[in-house]
């Protein structure tokens, strides 16, 4: 099997390619990963079996019509001691320092075996309130929040991506409000999705004006007007594009095993609401492969290959249970109590492309929930016929067939599961697929509409320099195989730009009347929207039974830099970015140079370090110009070479460069720092952080106010490096792995459109 572009390949060698370094076999094309992964599930089949099981899975798989999880696809058959799960919702977190502090031990061991992790922080009492054991006030959820934003930062997942996190917090605490503005400090939380838990009593409160208590422990703290605590979250999520909402009664009352089970979290990206240590485990559909006669009146999906893929997937991600490893036993027993699965789709949006379908038409949604309906049932099917074979999960009861998402099923189906019962509690949700979606030669993801049909990709070469990469869509690329030059027509080619906010929702309340967890779908939202259009996409996503969404909307806070509008997206007008836009220049050194050098003696290393820092004189002041950090300890040589340089340049750049100071003085060792002078310094680079601030405080060095942040991002033709600005007028959409500015926000998940980096994995 070739890959369609070279992206897809880099990110299948970046991500998904087994390379041993221990002398076993590595994979040297997609297809040795392909035979790997599907052995290895295999082996939860009886023996005499799994050879033929192997091969129904490598079937599956081939040109990516299914496409399991990128855990699967990365771990599985290589005996890494790492989870095959996506994701999980950590315990009940108790309200006791001993307990929340363990649970943060569990999440970071959830998260260094590649899993991320969703918490409920409303256990947690307020702010304020009393603590009675010490006689102190307590410091509130938002502050141990900061912990587990620290603890990400510090865990690398699998050794290779910083872990992902859903931080949800019920709207009567409270301490709600200081949680919707949070994202409002761009340093704050960085590492978390926010998800507010509305209920269905709250959005009665809403309608009728009400004023709507905010309690805990059954304590009525004050009470707040219910319009002014939903314009509060409306405005967040306007201009910072968080708080997300689950509508957590709903999620419950259509819960299949709302009979042994409370659900208050979902994972990081909200397709999947789940219990105390509940896991997700996630596959798709790639029904853009599975189109016949692309662009034509008779193109179609078949019904029975469709139906047989689904079977043959059902079973792929149930045997992934039993041969998954878990960071924690409480994980693995919930897990295998339940047997939960999430198999969802992908490419939908081409597939609609391929059969004359326009994203967010009523003949749109129509075909959504007939490819939708043939999965479901084909799922419950396929699961009832496992239990046959291979036994109900543990916790099955018959009163499962009284739930919303079962009693809509045709009588063949509750007769089979009737009588045989069902292998998993719950089969299907929709999950963001931003990196696999490249990996299947750039399919639109999920079931979000295509964000771009055709963008310069900037890469990187191993000699410094870079090169732009044209990378197409999917179905563009198969409309130019089979059209050639034709113009595609605008009014099938609509983009995420081009669609209301009513098109997004039509699209994502007909996915959710067929599917039994829920969806990560982003509504994506012009820059230009006024806030009274705006205000009402919530109520809209309830009313219509939807479970949980998100909102997006380029601005200054969240970054517009690929924001791009309708009439330069179209794919008959679309053009090449233009020339990225030059960086200041960095100013030329003068002969001669004042400056100071400081000694500074770290307890931790035997030679001290020496820094010396420079000053240039402009218009009678002097700034900072260039910084060099020597020391005989060779074990610092390398960091300290490349941080003289980093900083250096930024002097020389010139503008306010108190940031600097600033981000070095946050770093802390995790070995542990020492005192200095009768104070605490976390690391030998803030001990840096503070002389560079003292040396700026002690001359009169000029501060030039620096241009706004956001003129650099909201041009699509500039692309400015994320490390020439400081973190605190960052937008909040940059690339944690490659740095650079080209993040979308698809499906409540960061996907980097320049290294195929995806926050959700």
């Amino acid at each position: 099997m070739k890959f369609s572009n070279a992206l897809a390949r880099e990110i299948w060698d970046g991500k998904y390619r087994f390379k041993p370094d221990d002398g076993r076999r590595s994979d040297k094309t997609v297809d040795d990963m392909i035979e790997r992964v599907s052995r290895a599930v295999a082996e939860a089949e009886a023996p005499k079996l799994r050879q033929k099981w192997a091969g129904r899975f490598a079937e599956a798989l081939a040109d990516f019509r299914f496409i399991p999880g990128g855990r699967i696809l990365a771990g599985a058959g290589t005996e890494r001691r790492v989870t095959l799960f996506n994701c999980f919702v950590m315990g009940t977190i108790p309200d006791s320092l001993d307990g929340i502090f363990a649970h943060l031990g569990e999440a970071a061991k959830t998260m260094q075996q590649g899993g991320g992790v969703g918490m409920d922080f409303s256990t947690i009492r307020p702010k304020g309130s009393l603590v009675v054991g010490v006689a102190s006030d307590a410091s509130g959820p938002l502050s141990f929040m900061d912990c587990w934003d620290s603890m990400c930062r510090t865990v690398m997942s699998a050794g290779q991506r910083r872990g992902a996190m859903m931080g949800c917090m019920h709207i009567s605490h409270p301490d709600i409000e200081e949680f919707i503005d949070a994202k409002h400090d761009r340093t704050r939380l960085r590492n978390f999705n926010l998800s507010v838990l509305v209920s269905d009593a709250f959005m009665q409160c809403l309608a009728e004006k009400g004023d709507w208590p905010l309690v805990f422990d059954d304590k009525v703290h004050r009470t707040v007007a219910a319009t002014d605590l939903w314009e509060r979250l409306m405005c967040s999520t306007y201009d910072t594009a968080e708080p997300g909402v689950i509508f957590v009664d709903r999620v419950n009352q259509q819960n299949n095993l709302e009979y042994c089970e409370t659900i208050s979290a979902s994972n990081p990206c909200g397709e999947q609401m789940l219990p105390p240590y509940g896991a997700c485990l996630l596959g798709s559909i790639n029904l853009a492969a599975l189109v016949e006669g692309h662009f034509t009146d008779g193109a179609q999906i078949e019904d029975k290959a469709l139906v047989s893929l689904v079977t043959t997937a059902v079973r792929f991600l149930d045997n992934v249970i039993d041969i998954s490893l878990f960071p924690l036993p409480q994980q693995e027993a919930e897990a295998k109590a339940k047997r939960r699965i999430g198999l969802g789709i992908t490419g939908l949006a081409d597939a609609l492309l391929f059969c004359g379908k326009t994203y967010g038409s009523d003949e749109a949604a129509d075909l959504t929930r007939h490819w939708l309906g043939l999965i479901k049932r084909a799922a419950y099917r396929a699961s009832a016929a496992l239990a046959e074979e291979k036994g109900r999960f543990p916790d099955y009861a018959k009163k499962i067939l009284k739930q919303p998402g079962l009693d809509a099923l045709d009588a063949k189906t509750r007769n089979q599961i009737k009588e045989h019962g069902l292998r998993n509690g719950c089969l299907t949700s929709i999950a963001p697929t931003g990196t696999t979606s490249l990996l299947a030669g750039n399919v639109s993801s999920g079931i979000e509409p295509v964000f771009a049909y055709s963008y310069n990709r900037r890469i990187l070469n191993r000699d410094g320099s870079a090169r732009e990469e044209k990378v197409e869509d999917y179905a563009m690329q198969k409309w130019r195989d089979l059209r050639g030059d034709e113009i595609p027509p605008p009014d099938l080619f609509v983009s995420a730009q081009d669609l209301a906010p009513s098109d997004h929702l039509k699209m994502l309340a007909a996915a959710q009347q067929l599917i039994d967890s829920s969806i990560s779908k982003t509504i994506n939202c012009p820059e230009d929207i006024d806030f009274e259009s705006f205000a009402d996409v919530y109520v809209d996503g309830y009313r219509l039974g939807c479970k949980g969404m998100t909102t997006y909307r380029p601005n200054a806070i969240t970054g517009a830099v690929l924001s791009v509008d309708s009439a330069e997206n179209t794919p008959e007008t679309a053009e090449k970015p233009a020339e990225e836009a030059r960086l200041t220049p960095l100013a030329p050194r003068e002969d001669r140079l004042t400056g100071a050098t400081y000694k500074l003696k770290w307890p931790h290393s035997a030679h001290a370090v020496y820094i010396t820092i420079n000053d240039l004189v402009e218009n009678g002041k002097e700034r900072p110009f260039e910084i060099f950090i020597n020391s005989k300890n060779m074990e610092h040589y390398a960091w300290t070479l490349g941080l003289t340089r980093m900083i250096s340049a930024v002097f020389r750049r010139g503008g306010d460069v108190a940031f600097v100071h600033e981000e070095l003085k946050a770093v802390f060792d995790p070995g542990g720092g020492s005192w200095i002078q009768g104070r605490y310094v976390p690391s030998l680079l803030a001990a840096i952080g503070s002389i560079i601030e003292r040396h700026m405080q002690g001359a009169d060095h000029v501060t030039v106010a620096s241009v706004s942040a956001t003129d650099a991002f909201v041009r699509q033709d500039q692309k400015v490096s994320v490390a020439e600005i400081p973190e605190s007028e960052r937008p909040t959409l940059c690339c944690k792995q490659c740095g650079s500015l080209s993040i979308v926000r698809k499906e409540g998940c960061d996907s980097c459109l320049d290294c195929g980096y995806s926050k959700c994995g």
